[in-house]
């Protein structure tokens, strides 16, 4: 049973990251295939199927097919296993975001180097839904996440900004990309669980606010919005906006780094 003292000191830690696990492993009488790594990578299929709402230590037991208390082996708490879960997405980052000497992106100039780090930060958020809301939950100081923010740092460090100009560049647009992606992901899923087409849901939602005088003044000029832009559909509208967003930030950064 677990002592009173050991929940105190595991509510108070900052991080999974920052416990010491010392002589964890795997006992004689866990079942063999069961790691970390392994109970991560199902922890994020489940979250990627049924989101934070419906994972549990229970569900994700029964999907590697051992009891509760062999995951409570290898990870103490549901917290920490969400920590893991939430750096071990960031891994996907790697191949198309961090931009390390010999990768193609490299040498190409802060403004293309940024601009696949966002792109990149973007997809990360409509792929797993799950990852915005846990941001903000945990110190997120994992390995591929502090990957990422190196990388991120040395992109910055090239724009001929300050050191405090370069926090707030990166805030600038890494917080309009987190609440780009955010929206994004979240919209997807709503239309996949009404099992509609985004643009059908689109184009029901502003059929329905059209029949209401006080919303349709004002929401009355987005339903002409895709036709009149020469769209084809919501995603062609929603790339455009990211498009034009990221640049006026890039354009901000370079005219702020001239001065």
């Amino acid at each position: 049973m677990v002592r009173q003292a050991d929940r105190s000191a595991r509510t108070a830690r900052a991080s999974v990251w920052l416990a010491d696990r010392t002589g964890k492993g795997r006992r004689n009488d866990q079942p063999s295939g069961l790691d970390r790594d392994r109970i991560t990578a199902v922890a994020v299929r489940l979250l990627d199927a049924e989101g934070l709402a419906g994972f549990s230590m229970r569900r994700l037991a029964a999907e590697l097919n051992v009891t509760a208390m062999s995951v409570y082996w290898y990870v103490d708490t549901k917290d920490d296993l969400l920590e893991l879960a939430l750096d071990a997405v960031h891994g996907e980052l790697e191949p198309s975001a961090h931009a390390g000497p010999g990768t193609p992106s490299a040498g190409q100039g802060w403004r293309t180097d940024l601009r696949a780090l966002a792109v990149a930060y973007r997809a990360l958020l409509v792929r797993h839904p799950w990852v915005s809301p846990l941001t903000g939950s945990f110190l997120n100081i994992g390995p591929r996440a502090v990957a990422f923010s190196r990388r991120l740092r040395e992109v910055m460090g090239e724009t001929g900004l300050e050191s405090h100009a370069r926090r707030g560049a990166i805030s600038s647009v890494f917080q309009f990309v987190y609440g780009f992606g955010t929206i994004e992901g979240h919209f997807i899923q709503r239309c996949a669980a009404a099992g509609v087409t985004q643009d059908e849901y689109f184009r029901d939602a502003l059929g329905s606010i059209g029949e209401q005088p006080e919303l349709a003044e004002t929401f009355g000029e987005a339903a002409g919005l895709l036709p009149a832009d020469g769209g084809d559909c919501v995603e062609d509208l929603r790339e455009r906006d990211f498009a034009f967003a990221l640049d006026v930030l890039i354009a901000g950064i370079e005219a702020q780094g001239a001065r």
